[in-house]
């Protein structure tokens, strides 16, 4: 059980991290191919493009962390937004899966007495606290772009990720009465 301060903050992002991975693996399998890489106009990215940005990102960012510059010499940041003629369901979700674990090894990796530490992201010196809450604020706007755009293409297919619509009261009386009494 967490008691320091440092311990509950580590628990507390780690546990948003992998409500964010649940909820955008659960927006990922109900989506075909052609619902992947849908875009509304040529100005918006379709989902397949903001998984392997945050592959990139992910990659970038949190490998050697604590001992490196956060964006890597080998990332090309504007050919995330490049999709290949002959990319796979499988591609891309391999980005996904190989970001999200690159990124969640290295959070659990991080021991309370890191948070202090100053981590470069673009040659710009913060925080290994104010990095991991950086990327919070950005990996939850993108996993809401992605769920965004899942509802739109699913529409009236779309399995909600909370509680269903019209279903708050009853939902708030199960979990203020769980036993039915």
């Amino acid at each position: 059980m967490p008691t320091t301060v440092e311990e509950i903050y580590l628990d507390s992002v780690r546990n948003r991290f992998k409500g964010l991975k649940i909820v955008g693996d659960k927006t990922l399998e109900q989506l075909s191919m052609e619902d992947l890489l849908w875009q509304q106009n040529e100005e918006t990215n379709s989902i397949a493009q903001v998984v392997k940005h945050l592959w990139g990102n992910m990659r970038s960012r949190w490998t050697n962390a604590l001992t490196s510059d956060g964006e890597k010499a080998d990332r090309h940041r504007d050919t995330e937004f490049e999709l290949a003629h002959d990319l796979t369901r499988e591609d891309i979700m391999r980005w996904w899966e190989e970001g999200w674990l690159c990124f969640s090894d290295s959070l659990e990796s991080f021991t309370p007495d890191d948070l202090t530490k100053t981590i470069l992201i673009r040659n710009q010196g913060l925080s290994l606290l104010d990095g991991i809450n950086r990327q919070l604020a950005h990996y939850a706007m993108h996993v809401g772009q992605i769920i965004h755009i899942a509802k739109e293409r699913k529409g009236a297919d779309w399995k909600t990720l909370s509680i269903p619509r019209g279903q708050s009261e009853e939902f708030i009386q199960r979990a203020f009465n769980p036993k039915g009494d």
